[in-house]
């Protein structure tokens, strides 16, 4: 990361709302969050708490937690204000960093200044900054702090594939593994790191694990970012059009938006591939895209706990296989071992049959099988389908929602006796949760809103 930052650094790096920031921009950031860090004495492994926005300067600021051997604590910005603030809570934090405007909200301020954690405040407006939240220049203090994660560089939370969301140890040598795996396909001349021209786009969330292996192995390899804060239609459209990538990367329900607005093939000709995932990809819409297009989908499988995907589909694969394989998620990649075993006992069951899946990775462990919550099936050419879930998941756009948890917190509400959640089939988001609630007898005056609003 320190070699690519020295390289060229007048040269754009990060992409956002259409204004480009240099490299000496990214390592202005880089360096004042070192100093600070080292200012209170945060040394290596020290958990660093990061409200994760999809914005340049929390980009610099997961590189420099990862360049100097400290650990990343991913937090969800999208969650509610008092959820951040039970998650800041429970993890008592030595550091949060995080954009100025998640600084502004009382139950964020109050949570950090309980647990006493150093504040840096983050800003992506104009010229990247970071600097001391004010009443939040605190020493942090080793007996009251969570302890330092000495070769651990993120603790990730989970989207639960493998059973309920929560977070893991994310390991530098396994991260490190995956990533340089993958950057060995960038070209080198000579073998020496360059800066590349062509730009990656990162539109899923720096929150979920495929977002953040996507923009540090952007970083690490010298490749500019172009950085959306949520996915649109027609911002993505435009970045395509102009940075004119080979491939990227999208969930199925960004498919699907592309499709329905009907973006002229023209915008999207530079595109070899896709490569989508983190929900089902319907087959049916994927035929449709790639007839409207010409550009393959290319689906993969994985997990927070694998350190990204397991399984997928090459090109080489697509062109052979793609017609007769509609549906699958593709073949096990290198260094990764399938297999679906029976729920009851256990046991490896045969080509053809579903069970649950259990993954063997190189990644995380060689020797051990990980088992997921996800039904399966494998066919005799290794081709792997997702056919369910075992926990009753919700996965809308990407995301799970266990419906248990969505239950427990309708049933806090006073008027309500009883709530079943189910999914409803969503042609863009793949699935929605619907909650079917029966109220107490002599509840008056209940709405839907007050519901919706309570939960």
């Amino acid at each position: 990361i320190k070699a690519v930052l020295a390289l060229d650094p007048e040269k754009g790096a990060l992409e956002y709302q259409e204004h480009w920031h240099s490299w000496k921009e990214v390592a202005s950031v880089v360096s004042t969050i070192e100093a600070l860090l080292d200012e209170f004495g945060v040394g290596e492994g020290a958990q660093i708490g990061v409200l994760l926005r999809n914005r340049p300067a929390h980009v610099a600021a997961v590189l420099q937690i990862i360049a100097s051997r400290r650990c990343v604590v991913s937090l969800n910005p999208f969650q509610h204000a008092n959820k951040i603030a039970q998650d800041l809570a429970g993890l008592k934090l030595p550091v949060l960093i995080a954009d100025a405007c998640d600084w502004e909200v009382e139950e964020i301020r109050e949570s950090a200044r309980q647990a006493g954690s150093l504040g840096i405040a983050l800003l992506s407006e104009g010229e990247l900054s970071a600097s001391l939240q004010p009443g939040f220049d605190v020493a942090p203090d080793p007996a009251t702090h969570a302890e330092a994660l000495s070769d651990i560089c993120i603790l990730m939370l989970t989207s639960g594939t493998t059973g309920p969301a929560k977070r893991i140890k994310l390991p530098y040598a396994n991260f490190a593994r995956a990533l340089f795996d993958a950057a060995h396909y960038e070209s080198r001349k000579g073998g020496e790191l360059q800066l590349k021209e062509a730009a990656t786009l990162l539109s899923t969330p720096l929150v979920h694990i495929g977002g953040m292996y996507a923009a540090i192995l952007s970083m690490m390899t010298g490749r500019p970012l172009v950085i959306q804060e949520k996915f649109n239609v027609e911002q993505w459209s435009r970045a395509v059009a102009r940075h004119r990538p080979k491939s990227t990367m999208l969930p199925p329900t960004a498919v699907r938006m592309i499709l329905d607005a009907k973006v002229p093939a023209e915008m999207l000709s530079s595109l070899l591939a896709i490569r989508t995932g983190s929900s089902p990809l319907d087959p049916a819409m994927a035929e449709a895209f790639e007839n409207t297009y010409g550009v393959p989908l290319l689906d993969t499988y994985g997990a927070t706990e694998f350190a990204g995907a397991v399984a997928g589909w090459t090109l080489r694969d697509y062109k052979q296989y793609g017609k007769d394989k509609r549906g699958s998620v593709g073949r096990a990649q290198p260094g990764c071992e399938l297999r679906v075993i029976d729920p009851e006992t256990f046991e490896p069951m045969p080509a053809g049959t579903v069970g649950l899946l259990e993954v063997r990775s190189a990644q995380i462990d060689g020797d051990s099988w990980v088992r997921t919550t996800d039904l399966a099936e494998l066919d005799a050419d290794g081709f792997l389908y997702i056919r369910g879930r075992a926990d009753d998941a919700i996965i809308r756009g990407g995301f799970k929602v266990l419906p248990r948890e969505v239950e427990k917190a309708f049933c806090e509400h006073p008027s309500v006796a009883d709530v079943c959640v189910v999914g409803v089939p969503d042609e863009r988001l793949g699935a929605v949760p619907v909650a079917v609630i029966e109220l107490k007898g002599g509840a008056q005056g209940v709405t839907v809103d007050e519901l919706m609003g309570f939960v």
